[in-house]
């Protein structure tokens, strides 16, 4: 156990990755570390909360989060960017064009789900999209570790982005397209029927002994990710083979 990243709240998966439990919505931040560079996986809800995980990646690191990947564009998963100055940021193609012309019900879903006004005002006024849109998969060079961004969705969004880390036991970062603290949450965004073939190309990315880190929960296997699949399968109506 590093002592360091667990007395921060921080669950240590291998040697260069961990993930964060973030408070009140139980949102997933990733955190990877290279030789040269630093990527986050999903900011938080807000400023102050992306102030944190600032504060803490570059306790814990040593140096400046240079990278940043959205799962999906969600306002957990993307509001805290802002507070990440200097960072380059991805997400699956056309989620820059969905945040920008949704800046306002990113605002009211912040809301409707309890975080401050004054605070979502704040976030999506200085709103961060992302500048580097993939749309099949990119692999980021971090300095002796290159992780994988795959766009495998759509499915919980019409944009879901995974992180694929092969860092001796290979990580899988999932979003939202899998959840373990309660039942994965199909809103007007989501693309239901093609939802199980996402969770297809995650097992596909990560195989059968990776660890796979929901948008929400604890880490889970391949085995539940199955399940998941099962469950949507027959849920939307969507052959389960």
């Amino acid at each position: 156990m590093d002592v360091r990243w667990e007395e921060a709240g921080w669950e240590r998966l291998t040697g260069r990755a961990g993930r964060r439990r973030l408070p009140v919505w139980d949102c997933t931040a990733g955190l990877v570390v290279g030789d040269e560079s630093v990527l986050l996986i999903d900011p938080g809800s807000c400023l102050r909360e992306g102030a944190e995980l600032r504060e803490q990646a570059e306790r814990l690191t040593g140096r400046r989060v240079t990278h940043i990947a959205f799962t999906h564009g969600h306002f957990d998963h993307v509001l805290g960017a802002p507070a990440f100055s200097g960072a380059e940021v991805f997400g699956a193609v056309g989620l820059d064009t969905v945040m920008s012309l949704g800046r306002e019900e990113l605002r009211a879903s912040a809301v409707r789900h309890g975080l401050a006004e004054s605070e979502a005002a704040e976030a999506t006024a200085s709103l961060v999209v992302p500048r580097h849109p993939v749309s099949g998969e990119w692999t980021l060079d971090l300095g002796g570790l290159q992780v994988l961004l795959a766009n495998v969705g759509p499915g919980h969004t019409g944009h879901d982005l995974a992180v694929f880390v092969p860092d001796g036991r290979e990580v899988v970062f999932c979003g939202d397209l899998v959840e373990e603290s309660g039942d994965p949450q199909a809103g007007g965004d989501a693309a239901p029927r093609q939802w199980p073939a996402a969770l297809d190309r995650l097992l596909s990315l990560g195989g059968e002994d990776a660890l796979y880190v929901p948008g929400h929960g604890a880490v889970v296997t391949a085995g539940f990710v199955r399940e998941q699949r099962a469950t949507l399968a027959a849920r939307f109506g969507v052959s389960a083979t």
